[in-house]
């Protein structure tokens, strides 16, 4: 019996860790800000280092450019992928016409967000949170320098 309730103990705290944790995770949500900042510190990281370093510097899975959700994707003036963060595989593929589920073009909707004044948001799409690994609403900010766009985006919950 005392084992029992040593069992029933270890896996009542168990679960409340877990809960803890998630919780925790929800709270370390990436937000809207921390998209703009990113791809802010990226543009002056360009600006400062050249193409070349900063190509490189962009694709780095470990480095400076990543942070929980956040990645960079940096593509050229026809849609081909020259930088990712998140997805070495993505570098050298043209993603432009890259759909979510519903339809919504998110590429060509990063170029649109960029027309009127080299800078904005990208229309709402569907993608998958490389942090929760779950299909989440996602909006992404893009600023384009020279010929290239820099984005990155942030996913969230809808509230109903």
């Amino acid at each position: 019996m005392r084992h029992l309730h040593k069992w029933i103990f270890s896996v009542m705290l168990t679960a409340a860790m877990l809960a803890c944790s998630g919780m925790a995770q929800a709270a370390e949500r990436a937000t809207k800000e921390e998209a703009v900042a990113m791809v802010k510190k990226a543009v002056a990281y360009y600006k400062a280092n050249g193409r070349e370093k900063s190509l490189v510097a962009f694709s780095d899975q470990s480095g400076p450019f990543r942070d929980r959700e956040l990645f960079l994707i940096v593509l050229d003036p026809k849609g081909t992928a020259v930088a990712h963060t998140a997805l070495k595989k993505m570098i050298g593929a043209n993603i432009m016409d890259l759909k979510d589920q519903n339809g919504v073009e998110i590429i060509k909707s990063f170029y649109k967000a960029v027309e009127k004044n080299n800078s904005g948001w990208s229309a709402e799409y569907t993608f998958i949170n490389p942090a929760s690994q779950q299909l989440e609403p996602k909006l992404t900010y893009v600023e384009k320098v020279d010929d290239l766009l820099i984005a990155c985006g942030y996913h969230f919950l809808k509230t109903k």
